[in-house]
């Protein structure tokens, strides 16, 4: 039998729904959320921004996206996404987001990271996807490391924070890295 394609053992891939609007609200209202999880300003979006986002035809041949929900309760927790894939390179950029305070640093990312990657190299064919990462966020930048990640570089001091300036991780995993790793 083989592997469920979007069910890990703590998450699953769910299509973006309207009525996760109001909890991806909630979360680009959570500082440390938005200062992890992405390098632009951090701003906070309604329930309506995100249901926009959400309206059929709205589709991008260069993205794919996801909900996380988790397996027990069918709970949403963030996303995960493949964006900017270069179809004819098979490569891809990855973007994930544990919005959910109380399942961070839990094991869900990991599982989510997972589930992506095999959805990215048996699903879509990919023979690479990238990611960065603001340094000092070590936690995100250890997971990435334990699925088979590996460090390419730094852009030095690419990020604002506080007054402070961190580097950009930016980090990489091919196939066979993928395959060997399973």
């Amino acid at each position: 039998m083989s592997e469920n394609l979007f069910r890990g053992k703590l998450v699953r891939l769910a299509a973006p729904a309207r009525d996760d609007a109001e909890a991806f609200s909630r979360w680009s209202q959570d500082p440390e959320y938005l200062r992890n999880q992405d390098t632009d300003y951090a701003r906070p979006y309604t329930a309506e921004t995100y249901i926009e986002r959400f309206q059929p035809g709205r589709e991008n041949p260069r993205l794919v996206a996801f909900s996380l929900r988790t397996v027990e309760e069918d709970r949403l927790i963030g996303f995960v996404a493949l964006h900017s894939i270069e179809w004819n390179n098979q490569a891809g950029l990855l973007a994930i987001g544990i919005g959910d305070p109380e399942y961070r640093g839990r094991g869900y990312g990991a599982d989510a990271l997972r589930l992506i990657l095999r959805y990215a190299f048996d699903e879509l064919n990919l023979h690479r996807v990238g990611l960065d990462v603001i340094a000092n966020n070590t936690q995100a930048i250890r997971a990435y490391e334990r699925v088979g990640f590996k460090q390419e570089g730094e852009q030095r001091e690419a990020v604002l924070r506080d007054g402070q300036r961190h580097g950009r991780v930016v980090m990489g995993i091919l196939r066979e890295e993928w395959e060997a790793g399973r």
